[in-house]
């Protein structure tokens, strides 16, 4: 009997603390007003929604403060409990602990989701409607295809170029299974060439996964390979080779795993792609060299004139000073942008009030993509193969190597277009659904680069670490720093406006006209995020024991290096992982890009706040200075599970890990392990070639460097066309060090000659003697050197060295100052008295005018050839 007073004791002061704290909130919500502020930029506020004047981020709902007021006492208090009394006694009660029942209230997902977030999806639900659903066609059985891989030729681009083709088609052809099928997929390989392929997002055995030198030996030229594994799931996914670079050039297509119970709707696979003329192997090269060309092809420089002109030109030299480059959305410049083979593809079968499922995989090697719709909401219904509860938003952006099922509907007898844009904005790409006439999608204007690049600057710090705001939460896509570069949400690009000289200042939002930004943007745009996204079952981990694992996604966009914890797949081991345990992956993006971080063999939840609903994914995109977080069980029986960045060109430098299951047993796919390892670790091993030369009136002088992740071999030299001139050569190896590779410690050998002349001076006088005091030898000079090289703001490098004779030397240098979009400027001076100014112009890829003026070689011009 006293237990049971206990008990009601403890409910009524419960229910009336609860009634308190809400006449506590209403009293709030009637005395305090909403007001939003800026994430970037807390100083800023506003009584109605917009943007923020300094940055264009869109502004967000402040926290409500707590009302000065009298304290209330707790009704347990009113009662003659004590509050921690209560909290007592409700642990000595058998059946009953009040932490464990308040820490599973904050975790209800009904709690989780905010009233907006439910409407939207009850909205999506009842527009998308009753779907009916279709009876199994038959029994499971085992399905096989046959794929021939070939060489061929294409003309995706300006000019006709190699590709690979599977049945003599780009993409590969759409493989189509139904849950509980086997797969027999029988590779024919016809390449000079070995090749594999992966199944994108399939549970399967791990000798069947299809990676090259971790899974399996890649198929041998001219020969034939079986894959025969059980479908075991459903969903929209994709296949791939995992061979090199071949998935650039055509080696990708869908792969539909239907349920034994289908939706009884037209569907269409659409495969997105990209296309370059330009050969992946030199494509890799280039971005390992720094060459901006690309950058160029999209007038995307972001030059110092372009500053001028925007009115960014302090940006640029913050940028600069924080040693960053121009930024960009998006690695390489594309020649075209295809879907199912296709710039524009049409599907013109449905008429008004049709209702299409369009089955999207993102199969690009290195973009992510807009979509949006001419014909009204897109309604999400599946994401990885996995279904989610429906929501509708105006647009969302695929990753790389991500799929989305959608549904949108036909709203008259016109031909609508779903747009296909890249995050870049460079061109596009078109669905047209129905007949008659064309109803087209607004265009995505270009990204406001520059306010991109003041936002850059504001995130990182003089480490090159980006800086975490306090009290911001950021994750899951809900954040998105780039809106600062998208007009549609914050206004186009505007002229700096001149400043008021009445001394007054603005300290409302006003028009949100300022600094140089126009803020009358869309503000209602639905944009999808992660954060929207609700598993329509409960999606726990089964029990077992847990671990944690954290990972800092780190890079180098000067050398093109990308890591986990500034290390690449060989410079690590494997992570073991047990059968049974459940692993929470932490990831923080500590780079200046986005990184779609893909899972083989297995799903993870996104924890997104949907508490139990938490949605199953295989592709995490990443953006800048996030943190998110994501689970998955390790349910595997055996073997080794790559976990990588997809952007193609980031997993070949590195960016990965792999998972290894404990007490693996040999996989018979891999006769040798330690030459497949070796192979595997040679991608991010790889050195590439690159430099420059150039033939002048005076002479000529150039650099080429044999480079990889870490190490460097470079040689430059400067040969006058007589001795007077002078001749020079000077051979390094160095190693780079840290995360930035700002360091790079160096030996070599110098060789210099120069004939002195009669009185011989420059603008420093008399260069017998260094500036150390010491007696020259540049004129006489064959020895060894050991030194420093070290990367400062504005990304000059300071080098200090010393030969095998003790004389020193300290230069400091910097290249290719970008002064418009194609001329370069470069400066160099050192303590041995010497000194060189130069332009160069870029007329193409490779070729370049030139001009210098060197204290040895005088003034000269000609060409300079880019490599």
């Amino acid at each position: 009997m006293r237990k049971i007073i206990y008990a009601m004791l403890l409910l009524v002061s419960q229910l009336a603390v609860a009634q308190a704290q809400m006449n506590d909130m209403q009293d709030m919500q009637k005395t305090q007003p909403i007001t939003y502020t800026c994430p970037m930029h807390p100083e800023i506020h506003s009584g109605k929604p917009g943007n923020c004047p300094k940055c264009g981020m869109k502004l967000v709902k402040e926290k409500t403060k707590a009302m000065s007021k009298k304290p209330v006492k707790k009704a347990s208090e009113k009662a003659g409990m004590p509050m921690d009394t209560a909290k007592k006694t409700a642990k000595q009660m058998p059946g009953m602990d009040m932490n464990s029942s308040m820490d599973k209230a904050k975790e209800m997902p009904g709690m989780q989701m905010d009233k907006m977030g439910a409407e939207m999806m009850k909205e999506a639900k009842a527009d998308l409607g009753p779907i009916k659903t279709l009876p199994p066609d038959g029994p499971p059985r085992t399905v096989k295809y046959n794929l021939f891989v070939a060489d061929t030729t294409v003309t995706f681009g300006k000019k006709k170029k190699h590709a690979i083709a599977v049945n003599g088609q780009i993409p590969m052809p759409t493989l189509t299974f139904t849950e509980g099928d086997t797969a027999e997929i029988v590779v024919h390989n016809n390449l000079d060439e070995p090749t594999s392929l992966h199944w994108h997002g399939l549970f399967l055995p791990n000798k069947e996964d299809g990676v090259a030198y971790l899974t399996q030996m890649p198929i041998p030229a001219h020969s034939t390979y079986t894959y025969r594994f059980p479908i075991v799931q459903h969903g929209t996914h994709w296949y791939h080779s995992h061979y090199g670079l071949q998935e650039q050039i055509g080696m990708y297509g869908s792969f539909i795993l239907k349920k034994r119970r289908e939706w009884d709707i037209p569907t269409i696979p659409l495969v997105i792609s990209e296309w370059t003329d330009v050969k992946p192997k030199e494509v890799d090269r280039r971005l390992h060299a720094a060459s901006d060309w690309f950058a160029v092809q999209k007038g995307s420089t972001q030059s110092y004139s372009e500053a001028i002109k925007h009115g960014a030109f302090g940006t640029k030299l913050a940028n600069e000073w924080k040693r960053m480059n121009a930024m960009d959305l998006s690695d390489v410049y594309y020649d075209n942008f295809l879907l199912n083979g296709k710039n524009q593809l049409e599907a013109a079968r449905f008429k008004a009030g049709d209702k299409v499922r369009l089955r999207i995989s993102n199969s690009g090697a290195s973009d992510y993509f807009w979509l949006s719709y001419a014909g009204g909401k897109i309604t999400v219904v599946a994401n990885d193969g996995n279904d989610v509860v429906p929501v509708e938003v105006d647009r969302l952006i695929i990753a790389v190597s991500e799929t989305y099922d959608v549904v949108v509907t036909i709203p008259d007898n016109k031909s609508y277009e779903f747009l296909v844009t890249p995050e870049d904005r460079s061109k596009y790409a078109s669905l047209w659904l129905g007949s008659g006439t064309r109803v087209s999608a607004k265009k995505m204007d270009r990204p406001k680069y520059f306010a991109g690049m003041k936002m850059m600057n504001d995130m990182m710090d003089m480490n090159g670490n980006m800086k975490e705001m306090e009290g911001m939460k950021m994750q899951n896509q809900v954040m998105d720093m780039n809106t600062v570069m998208y007009p549609e949400i914050t206004g186009p690009e505007k002229k700096p406006m001149p400043k008021a000289d009445n001394g007054s200042k603005n300290t409302g939002m006003g028009d949100m006209k300022m600094g140089g930004m126009d803020m009358s943007g869309n503000h209602d745009l639905v944009t999808l995020n992660y954060g929207m996204l609700r598993a329509p079952q409960k999606t726990n981990l089964p029990k077992g024991p847990w671990r944690e694992l954290k990972f800092d996604l780190t890079g180098n966009m000067n050398r093109y290096v990308w890591t986990l914890d500034n290390k690449t797949i060989s410079e690590t081991d494997k992570i073991l992982i047990k059968k049974g345990e459940n692993l929470r992956l932490i990831l923080y993006n500590n780079s200046m890009m986005r990184h779609p971080m893909h899972l083989h063999g297995h799903d993870f939840r996104v924890l997104n706040g949907q508490g139990d609903y938490a949605p199953l994914k295989n592709v995490l995109d990443i953006l800048p200075m996030e943190r998110d977080t994501l689970e998955f069980a390790a349910s595997e029986p055996g073997g080794d599970w790559f976990f990588h960045c997809h952007i193609l060109y980031h997993m070949m430098s590195g960016m990965g890990r792999i998972f290894s299951y404990e007490n693996s047993p040999p996989n018979p796919a891999l006769p040798d392990p330690k030459l497949a390892q070796r192979k595997l670790f040679g991608d991010d091993r790889m050195f590439h070639l690159m430099g420059q030369a150039s033939l002048e009136s005076n002479g000529s002088d150039g650099q080429f460097m044999y480079a990889n992740t870490r190490w460097q071999i470079s040689t430059l030299w400067h040969l006058g066309f007589d001795a007077q001139m002078g001749y020079e050569s000077e051979t390094m190896v160095g190693r780079y060090i840290g995360r930035m590779q700002w360091l790079l410690p160096y030996v070599g050998f110098d060789y210099h000659y120069k004939r002195p002349g009669k009185h011989e001076k420059n603008i420093f006088g008399d260069d017998s003697r260094n500036m150390f005091g010491q007696t020259s030898n540049k004129e006489q000079r064959r020895t060894v050197v050991a030194g420093l090289a070290y990367t400062l703001p504005m990304l000059f490098v300071a080098d200090m060295r010393v030969d095998g004779n003790g004389k020193l030397r300290f230069q400091l240098g910097r290249e290719d100052i970008p002064v418009t979009s194609r001329l370069r400027f470069s400066l160099m001076v050192n303590t041995d008295k010497e000194y060189m100014t130069g332009f160069r112009y870029l007329c193409t890829k490779y070729l370049a005018l030139s001009t210098h003026y060197d204290s040895d070689m005088g003034l000269g011009a000609g060409l300079a050839f880019n490599y």
